[in-house]
Formats: C-alpha cells, structure tokens, sequence
C-alpha cells in the first residue's frame, strides 16, 4: 500500500455530531491531495466510536484509535504517532469544516518551502469574524502583563507594542512568520514531529500547541500563518472545559472534573514558563511571572466556587 502525503489527525471526545460535520467536509475535498484520516477517541462515553467504526467501510483510509479514558489533547493526539504514515501531519479538531482548495493550498505552500516547519490557514468562527488564537507570539513577561493582566491589546490591537499576541498590528490577509499556532489545524512534518518528541504531555489541554511551535522553532523552522484558504472553526466546541459541557442537564459533572478543565489553560501557562522560560530571563522576573500566575489561578479558582 503506497504512503499517502498527508495524515490528518481528529482527536474526538464525546463529539460525534460535530465529527461527523469534520469528515463530511474532508470527504468534499478528497481528490485535492492524498491523505489518511485517523480519528482518536478520548474516552468517550457516547456512540462516537461506534459511528467510527461504521464509516470505515465507507471512508476510505480511515482508522480509528481507541483511548479508554480521556488522556488529554496532548497524550491523546500522540497516540497516533504509530499510526502515521504520511510526509505531513495536519491536526485537526473535530470542530472545524474544512473548505475547499485548503488542504491543497496549504500542502503546496509547505511542500515548496523547505524552511516551513508547521504552517495554519486562517481560522474563521461561525460569525464570519478571524478567530485570533490561530497566530499568537509566545507568552514573555511582557507579553503576559499586557496581555493577560492589564489586556491592552484589547484598547490598542494596531499597536505592535501592546498587540503583539494575537499580531493584530499585521493584517490578518497577509502572510507572514509567528511564533505558535493553534492546535484546531496544525500543518506539519512527520519528520520534525518525531524529532521534536511530538506534543509535550505534561499539558492536559491547553499550551501544548504552543510548546509544540516552541520546540520546532528552536529547532530552527520557520511557522507560517497562510490565510489565502479557510476553515471554520466552531470556537471551544470540543473542549471539555466548554461551558456546553456543563449546561446539558443530563451530565452531572462533578466541581473536582469542572475545576480540571476550567483551570487547565493557567495550569499550562506555568507549565510553559517554567519549561521553556526558566532559563530565559533573569531569575527575579520569572519569580515575579510564577507570582502573578499564581495570583490570576486563585482567582480563577475562587470564581469557580462562587459560580459552581
């Protein structure tokens, strides 16, 4: 059996409908480029692996991997690393609807480049507005007290002082050099992967997108937003830490699984400082980064409680 070109992996976690929309929209563009699908299940506790397994004999190169517990994005995407056979991996949450022309146009622009290491097409919400996270720069000291703390990206965007996160002072029709992509449609190569020890599963969910640009720029690639092509990306969907998750009056969802998710974005933001920027800046200040982390989990973790 010949390798095919691209792999796409889904990790999938109690999503079915929202699967379903994913793959109908890959197999609308199955004669743009040769690719495998293997869909992994995280544990769910609904009929998503059963609709799998009944689209096999009708989908072609498609596999399913079977998680018994929900391990994660991180974990549970390496869990197909065995499974890949193609010359890039694009992973793909199961939220998104690919549009036409994107995984041709994004293939042909990494395929040309040699420097490229990880490459997204532009992210677009159901709102028709850009959906920011897909270009971010890595979380400095800086950056995080602007960003997270004082949020003066959100008075002055156009400002590369104060909006360099979500590079909002670059229009965001133009293609251009960042530092982290968003882990909802991420291009790159199998052979940087496996050099680079895939997604880091220290992260649950949240950040491992980010540590995984970090590790494949270091390594000296280049990561490219290319928003000459589009998907659409139904925001948060498959995240467990989705406020849907909690409102169904059907799932009873504990305050100890709720706090997990809820507090997994802060937990990965320490996680990244003290793996990558540890040794970055002078000790004092990344003391001051960990005080201020700390701070904004607190008060992170007391909403929670008020709010239930």
């Amino acid at each position: 059996m010949s390798k095919p070109k691209l792999s796409i992996v889904i990790l999938s976690c109690n999503t079915k409908d929202l699967l379903e929309g994913c793959l109908k929209s890959l197999e609308r563009v199955r004669d743009e480029v040769d690719f495998e699908i293997i869909v992994v299940d995280n544990g769910s506790d609904d009929d998503s692996v059963e609709f799998v397994e009944n689209l096999k004999s009708q989908i072609s190169n498609l596999k399913l991997v079977k998680n018994r517990t929900n391990l994660g994005f991180a974990a549970g995407n390496n869990r197909a690393r065995k499974f890949c056979r193609g010359k890039y991996v694009l992973f793909l949450n199961s939220d998104t609807i690919v549009n036409k022309n994107t995984l041709k146009k994004c293939v042909e622009y990494i395929d040309k480049d040699s420097k490229v290491g990880a490459l997204t097409c532009k992210l677009v919400l159901p709102t028709g507005e850009l959906d920011k996270d897909a270009r971010r720069s890595f979380i400095t000291p800086w950056i995080g007290l602007v960003h997270i703390f004082l949020k003066l990206d959100r008075f002055f965007p156009k400002s590369k002082t104060f909006g360099k996160y979500w590079y909002e002072y670059i229009s965001p029709d133009k293609i251009h050099e960042v530092d982290a992509l968003q882990g909802a449609f991420f291009l790159t190569r199998k052979t940087i992967l496996d050099k680079v020890e895939w997604f880091d599963e220290d992260y649950f969910l949240d950040g491992e997108d980010i540590d995984l640009s970090w590790k494949i720029k270091k390594a000296g690639w280049k990561i490219i937003y290319y928003p000459k092509v589009t998907i659409v990306h139904l925001k948060g969907a498959t995240k467990g830490k989705n406020t849907s998750r909690f409102s169904d009056n059907k799932t009873k969802v504990s305050i100890s699984e709720k706090m997990k998710y809820e507090m997994s974005g802060v937990n990965s933001m320490e996680i990244f400082v003290r793996k990558r920027l540890w040794s970055q800046y002078p000790l004092p200040l990344i003391i001051l980064v960990i005080f201020g982390i700390k701070i904004l989990k607190t008060l992170r973790f007391m909403k929670l409680l008020i709010t239930g």
